[in-house]
């Protein structure tokens, strides 16, 4: 173990001064903060630019516009106008920033409420407008000569809510948690985090197979081998990548989550720190563990990246094998094919993280079979990788066939 502490101590400094590494720290906060503004910027949205808005009320409903304007913090400039509608156009083309809304009896009667916009307006400023909807449709209902009563009835909306309906026995005894149901955020934001960590640190763990490849091709192992064991080495390596993961997701996080809750003003942090997070995160690094074990034994397979085989090839693709199953399982969590997906050791740690943040209810069973099942395979493969490494990192001159690989496995 204490080799194996050298060899990721020394797979960290390496790694730590590599340009793609700091290049990649630096470079997604950055990714993230183009994908979050540019849009906006393209778009010539400017949310806080002044919109001078002139309305002719020839319907008495000036005051409730104003309440509904302050209500809803719009950054209209409101005044009063008594100008006729026919000269609008030709005032608003005149303007920068500037509407004018014709609030008539001719325009009432017919259903149709114009407004003129000068070019520069936002295209999306008439859905701010929708605001006038309600005072016009209050005016509509006096004019009916509805009691107060009725005025109400027309006026509220009705709320459709699904409830799913429980068999007889599941439901006895049981307190429906409503505010769990009403907020999906408390599962999916630690499922979310732990899903950006498990992706994460599996990217970075692919980096195994190029650093065996490598270290094999420029003849480096053999110098490495004569200090420490295959074991310690292959052992190290993981060791290694799984630190420089986290702390590439951890720089990463530390940016992007204060973003994200300024930006969609979302308090992650109360979702985030709950006791569900401890399983989440197991799987994640339990996913790291068995990924790692595959590539690192592959990777000393290899000889030159550059003449991978189809086979080497279809081994990175294993960590991509979960978004196969990603609409079924967001159709139906508790479904077929998402109970397979948990209990295939390749599969298991990204449909366990996607079932996880849909149900509400978790399937504990179904949960341990699984973790049981990726604890077994984690180390069987680790064994079988070992003995892989141990035959391929010495072997110069090819890469080695699936045979060949076969054969190492079960020597």
């Amino acid at each position: 173990m204490r080799n194996s502490l050298k060899v990721a101590k020394w797979e960290i400094k390496r790694n730590m001064k590599n340009k793609s590494f700091i290049i990649s720290l630096l470079l997604t906060p950055v990714l993230f903060m183009i994908f979050f503004f540019v849009p906006s910027l393209l778009s010539g949205n400017d949310s806080d630019e002044i919109v001078n808005v002139y309305v002719l009320d020839e319907l008495n409903v000036w005051n409730q516009i104003e309440t509904a304007v302050e209500q809803q913090e719009l950054t209209w400039d409101l005044k009063k106008t008594d100008i006729d509608e026919a000269s609008m156009e030709g005032k608003a083309a005149a303007s920068e920033q500037t509407v004018y809304i014709a609030l008539t009896e001719e325009g009432l009667d017919q259903g149709k409420i114009n407004m003129y916009m000068s070019e520069d307006v936002d295209k999306n400023f008439h859905y701010e407008a929708f605001i006038l909807e309600d005072p016009l449709r209050q005016v509509q209902l006096e004019r009916l000569g509805l009691t107060e009563a009725q005025k109400e009835v027309i006026a509220s909306r009705i709320a459709i809510e699904p409830i799913f309906a429980k068999a007889a026995e599941e439901a006895e005894g049981s307190i429906p948690d409503t505010e769990q149901a009403a907020d999906p955020l408390k599962r999916a934001v630690p499922g979310a985090f732990a899903g950006i960590i498990l992706f994460s640190i599996v990217m970075t763990g692919m980096m195994i197979f190029q650093s065996a490849s490598q270290e094999k091709k420029e003849k480096v192992a053999e110098i490495i081998l004569s200090s420490v064991t295959p074991t310690e080495l292959m052992q190290g390596k993981i060791m290694g990548y799984f630190v420089l993961g986290i702390t590439q997701v951890l720089g990463w996080l530390i940016f992007i989550i204060p973003l994200v809750m300024w930006k969609f003003d979302i308090p992650l942090l109360k979702y985030l720190f709950v006791p569900e997070l401890f399983l989440l995160l197991f799987l994640a690094f339990a996913g790291y563990l068995l990924f790692a074990a595959i590539f690192v034994g592959f990777g000393a397979t290899v000889e030159d990246m550059t003449a991978t085989s189809n086979f080497q090839g279809m081994v990175m693709m294993l960590p991509f094998l979960p978004f196969l199953f990603i609409g079924p399982v967001m159709y139906d969590p508790s479904g077929l094919i998402a109970k397979i997906g948990t209990f295939i050791p390749v599969t298991a740690p990204g449909i366990l993280l996607l079932r996880l943040s849909l149900l509400e209810e978790w399937p504990w069973t179904e949960i341990i079979i699984s973790i049981v099942i990726l604890i077994i395979s984690i180390w069987l493969f680790m064994k079988l990788a070992g003995k892989i490494f141990k035959m391929g990192i010495l072997m110069y001159g090819k890469n080695a066939t699936p045979k060949e690989i076969w054969k190492w496995m079960w020597a």
